[in-house]
């Protein structure tokens, strides 16, 4: 068995933290200082990892080779098997000329004003689909519609990614909080209800940032009413939904909520009109359909893939026929020095019926109702083929990174750093979650890696383990606009492919200033009202 190295850089913490930290580096440079394709940065830190890994930190390779090949399944299963089927249904909606009904319904129901655009289809709707699907999905769609609306490519993509923030943490039914509690032993409904007490802060803050940040202060003291309905609804339907109803709807109720508020609220209330934001007239023209379509069947395929993935979820259908394969050659071989030698499992979990398999079934069905033959359909697959390949490329290199750093040790190197800077800790706390869904893309990976290591730290310091076992989930939302996995699915159907670096140098600003955000309220609710922390008994 591996047993693995903490501080092999002179038995010091300092030293070995700057080394485990050097491929994170070598991602945001690449990324974000020397504009690289997504795949090279991801490339380059998966070498740099692995010198490190087979170097200093003493993993053989034979280990360090199946926890690369596990990573690269899982990012093929379930992830990107997922992202997948949510693109064809994309392209499907495309071909069936009901993406185009769906613009057109935008255009003629809601005000000649892109900022309002912005908000329901950026904020609102999006927040929907990453409730259902995620894993870069949505960002991918809504960028889309706001490109044809008249958004350049760029602005489009850089504004759904931070508006992505919102709904992560409950997203894909509230699995990234169901991982949290099992792996902290903390009950996952009260670190579900903590969470719900940390991100509508967020939610009600994101309208007014996002519009600030688009069309200045001008534009937010013109649409304040449409934003406060909009966050505020959202936030509250988060907050309602995570501590008095059921965690795992709390994406979903909370999304439908502020999208049939903020559409109602249009149709009593209408911004001054500005020559400045309105919907050009080529836009207009686009968003007319080939053929007589009604509007309002746009909206078929995305209440449908509802449907469809919260029945998938309510009769447990992903679970039938699932096979927890243990990866050989890595399962219970390596042992987390840090965790008092636990062994650590490789498991993969094989799913047939997994969420991805709902959302085809959900092309098909928009297929059968829409008469989509089969040429169209295998136009849709080959689209969907050169939309995705390279994404996939890029994402298998990441989350093989984010394995190797977590099964070598120099994950927990990282996290056994910031835990040591004593109450520093809260600052960097929000971080660690932060780190762990940049590498990876997922929440539910985050909490993962990270979620027991805030408990451990927050009880050696006195402080609310089920505070900061919150807040590992609630900072690695933030995290998310500046992954590479979330970018680069974003990019492959915006035209954009090559310049993620771009999209990245744009996202991580704004990354950072909403986590900053986040290290105020944590520390707020630590010292200065501790009663909103739930689970009082749980405290150290």
């Amino acid at each position: 068995m591996f047993h693995q190295l903490l501080t092999p850089i002179d038995n010091s913490l300092g030293a070995s933290f700057c080394v485990a930290a050097l491929p994170v580096l070598a991602l945001v440079v690449l990324l974000g200082v020397l504009r690289r394709p997504a795949w090279q940065a991801a490339l380059a830190a998966l070498l740099i990892a692995s010198a490190i890994a087979l170097g200093p930190w003493q993993m053989p390779w034979r280990p360090a080779l199946q926890c690369v090949l596990n990573g690269a399944t899982f990012a093929l299963w379930p992830v990107m098997w997922l992202v997948f089927n949510g693109l064809l249904l994309y392209n499907i909606s495309v071909e069936s000329g009901r993406f185009n009904a769906f613009r057109a319904w935008m255009t003629s129901n809601l005000p000649d004003d892109r900022r309002v655009v912005l908000v329901v289809v950026g904020f609102c709707f999006g927040a929907l689909l990453e409730g259902i699907a995620g894993f870069g999905t949505p960002v991918a769609i809504t960028s889309s519609l706001l490109i044809l609306i008249g958004y350049p490519p760029l602005e489009a993509l850089v504004f759904v990614l931070i508006f992505n923030t919102a709904p992560v943490a409950f997203g894909a039914l509230g699995i990234p909080l169901t991982v949290l509690g099992q792996v902290t032993g903390l009950p996952a409904a009260t670190v579900a209800a903590m969470v719900g007490r940390q991100l509508p802060f967020i939610a009600l803050l994101l309208p007014f940032y996002v519009i600030a940040l688009y069309g200045g202060w001008r534009s937010v003291r013109s649409l304040w009413p449409l934003l406060l309905v909009a966050g505020a609804t959202f936030a509250a339907a988060q907050f309602v939904a995570s501590n008095y109803i059921d965690y795992t709807l709390a994406d979903i109720l909370s999304s439908l909520l502020s999208l049939i508020a903020t559409l109602l609220f249009v149709r009593v209330w209408r911004p001054a009109p500005d020559p400045a934001y309105a919907i050009t007239a080529n836009a207009l023209r686009a968003s007319q359909t080939p053929v007589t379509i009604p509007n309002w069947q746009g909206w078929v395929p995305w209440l449908l893939l509802t449907a469809i993935v919260v029945a998938w979820s309510y009769f447990g259908i992903a679970s039938i026929g699932q096979q927890s394969i243990a990866w050989p050659g890595l399962h219970n071989l390596i042992s987390i020095t840090l965790y008092h030698d636990k062994p650590y499992a490789a498991v993969w979990s094989f799913q047939p019926l997994a969420t991805g398999t709902a959302v085809l079934v959900a092309s098909v069905v928009t297929c059968v109702l829409f008469g989509v033959g089969p040429r169209a359909i295998a136009r849709c697959l080959a689209q969907t083929v050169r939309q995705i390949w390279l994404p996939v490329v890029t994402v298998m290199l990441i989350v093989s990174l984010a394995y190797l750093m977590n099964y070598s040790g120099l994950a927990y190197t990282l996290g056994k750093g910031a835990a040591s800077t004593r109450y520093l800790f809260i600052l960097l706390s929000p971080f660690l979650g932060w780190i762990a869904v940049a590498l990876s893309g997922s929440d539910t990976s985050g909490n993962a890696l990270f979620g027991n290591l805030q408990v451990v730290a927050a009880r050696q310091l006195n402080l609310s383990p089920v505070l900061f076992a919150a807040t590992n989930s609630s900072g690695g939302v933030m995290g998310k606009m500046i992954s590479p996995q979330n970018i680069a699915t974003g990019a492959a159907v915006t035209q954009l492919k090559g310049r993620e670096g771009t999209i990245f140098a744009r996202t991580f600003v704004h990354s950072v200033v909403l986590t900053l955000i986040l290290v105020v309220l944590v520390a707020v609710q630590q010292f200065l009202l501790p009663q909103m922390i739930p689970g009082a008994h749980l405290s150290p």
